[in-house]
């Protein structure tokens, strides 16, 4: 692992870590920052970075690339970059939602960057790819340096976050993969996001759906929405009322009102409350109605 001290005009002290084992030994030792991609970090270089004490750089480590598929269940390491998670063969074939998010996400000099792991951990209510990963009932799992070992535990992505920019990693912790369950055949699920432009821009409101039919009734839905709340949210309310009903105009219809009714968006210089929450029950009724 490559250390450097006192970097004048930045980080007290700078490490690459070449191994999961070498990064978490440095988080270990208090007020660590990690640079993965960097597009988020750099951007706040001025705050994150020259103010941050101990900077550690994971891009080295090899075993946090790639998709895995073991006994129907799919682990993207936290390093995969959103360019790869669009052509990755396990993602397009099994979970499609994600390769069709990341086609729509930034441009392409940012998706080579941007990883999967620092757009979870980022937290940010409009984080693109949590959407679709919300509605895979994704896992994350974290990993830090305790008693002279390696210690791992898993957390639902849907538990992760605690507001804006805040989730339940604790400081010493290395996300690593995150991994969810192969939908499997008869799964659909669909992603949409608003914007002056389709891709380069942070959503007004961002929506996901995945559900199955089962002899025409719903089943298994999931409804997540981004840039509606402090946090990515699953619609619960909606979710519960569309199991087992059959998809016609009225149902379709009062889902998307009821949607509109869990979202607690607020007003800012992209939009207005109640433009965020009109958009939601459209967002609701097209995605149902695979209007996208």
């Amino acid at each position: 692992m490559t250390s450097v001290t006192a970097v004048e005009g930045g980080p007290e002290e700078y490490a690459a870590a070449t191994s999961v084992e070498q990064a978490v030994q440095f988080l270990a030792g208090g007020d660590g920052t990690i640079l993965a991609g960097g597009t988020d970090l750099m951007v706040e270089a001025g705050r994150a970075v020259t103010n941050c004490k101990r900077l550690l750089n994971i891009r080295r480590i090899d075993d946090l690339r790639g998709v895995t598929e073991e006994d129907g269940q799919i682990s993207v390491g936290a390093l995969t970059s959103v360019s790869d998670m669009l052509a990755d063969p396990v993602l397009v074939a099994e979970a499609p939602i994600l390769a069709d998010t990341a086609d729509r996400f930034a441009s392409d000099q940012i998706r080579n960057m941007a990883t999967i792991g620092g757009n979870v951990c980022n937290a940010s209510p409009a984080g693109d790819l949590i959407l679709p990963l919300l509605i895979l009932d994704a896992e994350l799992e974290l990993v830090a340096w305790r008693e002279g070992g390696l210690a791992t535990r898993r957390v639902a992505l849907g538990d992760f976050f605690t507001g804006p920019g805040q989730t339940v990693r604790e400081p010493d912790e290395l996300l690593t993969a995150v991994t969810f369950a192969a939908p499997g055949d008869g799964f659909r699920a669909l992603f949409m996001k608003s914007g002056p432009r389709p891709a380069l821009e942070i959503a007004t409101v961002a929506a996901a759906l995945g559900l199955r039919l089962d002899n025409g009734a719903v089943s298994h839905v999931r409804l997540a929405f981004g840039s509606v709340a402090p946090t990515p949210i699953r619609a619960r309310q909606t979710e519960a009322y569309l199991q087992g009903k059959e998809l016609n105009d009225s149902v379709i219809e009062e889902a998307g009102a009821m949607a509109a009714e869990e979202v607690t968006p607020i007003d800012d210089v992209r939009a207005s409350a109640w433009y965020r929450r009109h958009l939601a029950g459209v967002y609701t009724r097209r995605l149902l109605g695979n209007d996208t």
